[in-house]
């Protein structure tokens, strides 16, 4: 039960998300301004914007539901911190694992979106409210090839299971490769998963001020800021583990340095094609999505549909 306790709030649980949120955070955001020839900045900025927020004053909106107002940033936390109970990070194992957790998995982290979503539309505000549709018609637009591209490594390691899927993995070292093209499918749909650019029609402040958070201010603001910041690690662990399922079963800080690193190569990959393009309208971004990135996650389906009975298991 302690050890529970302690791996749901200390480690990997709460307070390691928070701090390595904080750090993606902030290395998103100096890797986003050196690209752009500018200085970023400072290392301390996220845990700094933190403080100021839970400083200031919270404010509900008048006519706003007040409990929807004040529970969905503890939903989109809670949701994002359980994910990663399910995902092994540095060894074969996660900490609760069984058959279907990827399915679970992918189930949490629609929930933060979903938070999003309400959050907005329970503010009673027009700008939130805009936001708030958009936030759900880009879910609906790229949660389809994002579950096809994670499910085809499960289909060749015949599981459904994320440990299960770093065993395979680690048994056949190599057939990891088959999976690049859902890789690079993922690495574009993180974009819309995180609203970043060109899919941040959602949060779009020269049309709709701050899309869903508009109405939000103080530790409501704080927490949902968070919670876009452990999203992003917990996403950035799950293409990690699905995709780059090398250097598992190492000893446990070499294991836990390579996957560091795979993270940071995600977050610094999302960072790249963030300030490589520019933003997209919402139905230019609902057209990629289902002309270009849905195929592609079903070209590498069938792929590994034929090589599962191609390749020993």
């Amino acid at each position: 039960m302690t050890q529970s306790l302690f791996g749901m709030l200390v480690f990997p649980g709460f307070f390691f998300l928070c701090l390595i949120g904080a750090c993606a955070e902030y290395f998103d955001r100096i890797f986003h301004a050196r690209m752009q020839n500018r200085k970023g900045p400072p290392w301390f900025q996220p845990v700094a914007d933190f403080i100021k927020l839970s400083a200031k004053e919270d404010i509900v909106p008048e006519e706003a539901d007040r409990f929807m107002f004040k529970a969905m940033p503890v939903v989109a936390v809670a949701s994002a911190v359980t994910a990663v109970l399910y995902i092994p990070l540095w060894t074969t194992q996660a900490m609760y694992a069984f058959e279907g957790d990827l399915i679970i998995v992918l189930y949490l982290l629609t929930i933060p979106t979903m938070a999003f979503f309400l959050a907005g539309w329970y503010s009673t505000s027009l700008y939130a409210a805009v936001g708030a549709v958009r936030t759900l018609t880009q879910l609906f637009a790229y949660e389809v090839p994002l579950y096809i591209s994670v499910l085809a490594p499960a289909v060749l390691a015949n599981t459904w299971s994320l440990s299960g899927m770093t065993k395979y993995y680690a048994a056949h070292p190599g057939y990891w490769l088959f999976n690049l093209l859902g890789f690079a499918v993922s690495l574009v749909i993180l974009l819309g998963k995180l609203e970043k650019v060109p899919f941040d029609i959602p949060e779009a402040e020269t049309e709709i001020v701050s899309g869903v958070f508009t109405e939000y201010g103080g530790r409501f603001l704080a927490f949902f800021r968070m919670a876009i910041d452990i999203e992003a690690v917990v996403v950035a662990s799950l293409v990690a583990t699905v995709f780059l399922p090398f250097g598992l079963g190492l000893p446990a800080c070499i294991g836990f340095f390579l996957y560091m690193v795979k993270v940071a190569l995600v977050i610094a990959a999302v960072s790249f094609l963030r300030t490589i393009f520019a933003r997209l309208r919402i139905e230019q971004m609902v057209d990629f999505c289902w002309k270009y990135l849905a195929p592609a996650a079903i070209v590498q389906m069938l792929i590994n549909l034929i090589l599962k009975g191609v390749l020993p298991q």
